[in-house]
């Protein structure tokens, strides 16, 4: 598990607070409505980010988390609300959490059936538009810690 990767991006993100836009970090009952509605469960390191920032952006990368409890009408960085719309427009797999957009093919998702000895996701990229059985799902970094450290170091 990578509690220290994430720790330092965590650092990073207080310390440089001209370029972090963050809407602030989601109450426990927030969270437990966002689980149900998604139908995952929320623990550890991305856990902790969404009770530390909700969601935003650090520079000109958007993290997506938690923002209210309006799960149907809401916009990006809203990871709930995205991965529901996906869900229906494009059939985005039950196990997936959207948690950034690269902008052009690839959306890169918590995979909730690929858990680290810790219990921790890793990041996996989606792209719409392929078949769900001919999807690669590249591993894009091993747990949470490690994606939000290779966002946030792109931006210092």
């Amino acid at each position: 598990m990578s509690l220290e990767t994430y720790q330092k991006a965590k650092q990073i993100i207080l310390a440089e607070e001209d370029i972090a836009d963050f809407v602030g970090g989601c109450t426990s009952d927030l969270k437990r409505l966002a689980e149900e509605k998604i139908g995952l469960k929320f623990a550890g390191l991305y856990l902790d980010y969404v009770k530390t920032f909700g969601a935003g952006n650090f520079g000109s990368q958007e993290i997506y988390g938690i923002i209210h409890d309006d799960f149907e009408n809401s916009s990006v960085p809203d990871a709930i609300w995205y991965t529901l719309t996906e869900r229906r427009e494009i059939d985005l797999p039950n196990n997936l959490l959207i948690i950034y957009d690269t902008g052009s093919d690839g959306l890169f998702c918590l995979d909730y059936d690929q858990l680290d000895e810790n219990g921790e996701p890793i990041i996996v990229s989606f792209t719409p538009g392929v078949e769900l059985e001919s999807q690669t799902y590249e591993i894009i970094a091993n747990d949470f810690g490690d994606f939000l450290l290779d966002l946030v170091k792109l931006e210092v």
